[in-house]
């Protein structure tokens, strides 16, 4: 545990920027984390991130940030997530924190150095200052944001079955989703569309699993006042909002 700091001086306030990238890997949601080597929080683990440079935007800088820690170009969506301005969530000296909500999609792989690694978003090690907290808040934007959006598209590759779909969904989400009616409710909404292609049969045969892929790969609200909700019993249910 980290000493209580509140009574020293502090020298000026920083800002710092953070990233919380989440990629569903291995059928489960993972962030992207970087092991600290000095103190304080020696040994823990934190998000990608760092100062804010003195002639830097927030979106350059975090961009600048990731871009030591993960190929930038593979994220395929970057939004603000939050400022968070506790006196004391840094040890001996203010710092303002900028947080960014960074996604991935499936089929990429970026390459990452020695000290970074993918861990499960819902199982975090021991986590540095207030970034565990960040992280969850991060999760909670994605799981908000694919009830009323298309950013689905942001977890997905270019063209996927309803099945592979369905998977990213119940990754993100924390619960069973119906293929079914997750097509069901996506058609609807304009959010998805044949590709015309069908996905070659598995081994025991069958009709080929149709493949769809996202109409636009841009940010889209599509229905503001939709909210997807876990299943009663099972399958993905649409609760609309008068």
């Amino acid at each position: 545990m980290q000493p209580n700091m509140r009574c020293m001086p502090r020298d000026h306030t920083g800002h710092e920027v953070l990233a919380v990238v989440l990629q569903v890997r291995d059928a489960g949601l993972s962030v992207l984390l970087w092991r600290r080597a000095r103190p304080p929080y020696e040994g823990a683990w934190a998000l990608p991130g760092g100062a804010l440079g003195d002639t830097e935007g927030l979106g350059p800088s975090v961009r600048r940030q990731l871009a030591q820690k993960v190929d930038v170009r593979e994220l395929s969506h970057l939004e603000q997530l939050e400022t968070r301005g506790d006196p004391d969530r840094v040890p001996g000296r203010r710092v303002l924190a900028t947080a960014y909500l960074g996604l991935i999609p499936a089929d990429a792989d970026p390459g990452l150095p020695g000290d970074t690694a993918w861990h499960p978003a819902g199982r975090l090690p021991e986590m540095a200052f207030d970034h565990a907290g960040i992280v969850a808040a991060g999760r909670h934007r994605l799981r908000n944001k694919l009830s009323y959006t298309n950013l689905g598209y942001a977890l997905a590759p270019p063209e996927f079955t309803m099945s592979e779909l369905s998977g990213l969904y119940r990754a993100a989400l924390g619960y069973d989703v119906s293929a079914t009616n997750l097509q069901r409710v996506l058609v609807r909404r304009g959010q998805i569309e044949p590709t015309g292609a069908a996905a070659a049969p598995g081994r025991s045969g069958g009709r080929p699993a149709a493949r769809f892929r996202f109409r636009t790969r841009r940010l889209e609200v599509t229905d503001a006042f939709a909210v997807l909700r876990p299943p009663a019993p099972a399958g993905l249910e649409e609760r609309e909002k008068a």
